[in-house]
């Protein structure tokens, strides 16, 4: 398996570098520098435990045990498992949600929460507490950066519509976002590709967020995405203009907002102590 397979494999499974760590017995430092390819020639005994863990693992469960985290109250797993948005395209198709419009979608009565992706229809469940939480945090402190700075820029919190690719086919609700032009936001709807856009995963959002929307917010302009991970306090962040491998960061750091060069940071200390009651 090659490095590049590894990073493929490393996202599909929704890893952290942390996790990839602690499963595979490779230090972390090791692994960051060989997901990031900052190392041109990694151990082979190194290399050899990655692809242990990463060919063994399975894509529809994921291990939430942390002996140096504590637990959700909920029951969780960030897989291919429960929650429809985690069925197949093809599954998806077969059932009569594939071929929409916006006509369609706008004809849907206000209580049913779906996206549309090239068509097809895509159920969402509704948020746990947590989730909102962590949202709300987010966008606070970025609507707070930007009231004290001034600039175009607007954030944005769900449930907001984004008109994508800027056609009838898709349409998305991402759970924090921020719109740098301004003439992307009509009234109605966005119309185009936010400038960041993060996602809170839950137990039936996983697969939605890590690999079908990553590839269309990528695909649609997005410049950079977070994915934020409750269970594991960890958040992965890509800046398509540098790399399309995350940078990983937990909830003890200080992130820096790529699309404002820096000059904001998203203090996820302040999350935690939010939400810090909802760990045992």
């Amino acid at each position: 398996m090659t490095v590049d397979e590894m990073i493929a494999k490393k996202n599909e499974y929704g890893y952290s570098n942390k996790k990839l760590a602690e499963l595979s017995g490779v230090p972390l430092g090791t692994v960051q520098k060989i997901m990031s390819k900052s190392t041109k020639a990694p151990r082979h005994q190194s290399l050899a435990a990655l692809e242990t863990v990463l060919k063994g693992s399975k894509s529809d469960t994921y291990d939430h045990t942390d002996t140096k985290q504590h637990s959700l109250r909920e029951t969780s797993s960030y897989g291919y498992t429960d929650g429809t948005s985690a069925y197949s395209e093809d599954a998806w198709h077969s059932s009569g949600n594939s071929g929409k419009t916006l006509e369609d979608y706008l004809a849907l009565p206000d209580d049913i929460r779906v996206e549309m992706i090239d068509g097809v229809f895509y159920y969402m469940s509704a948020p746990t507490s947590v989730h909102q939480l962590i949202g709300g945090e987010v966008w606070a402190q970025l609507r707070d950066f930007v009231r004290k700075n001034g600039g175009n820029c607007v954030p944005f919190i769900a449930p907001t519509d984004v008109q994508l690719d800027c056609d009838d086919k898709t349409i998305v609700e991402p759970d924090v976002f921020v719109v740098c032009d301004r003439s992307k936001i009509t009234i109605p709807r966005i119309v185009g590709a936010p400038d960041l856009v993060i996602e809170v995963l839950s137990p039936s959002n996983w697969y939605h967020d890590m690999r079908r929307k990553l590839k269309k917010y990528k695909n649609a302009g997005v410049r950079e995405y977070w994915i934020i991970m409750p269970d594991h306090q960890d958040i992965m962040v890509y800046r398509f203009w540098e790399s399309d491998v995350p940078k990983d960061y937990t909830f003890a750091d200080k992130i820096p907002v790529g699309i404002w060069e820096d000059a904001c940071e998203i203090d996820f200390k302040a999350v935690y102590d939010l939400i810090s009651f909802l760990y045992k």
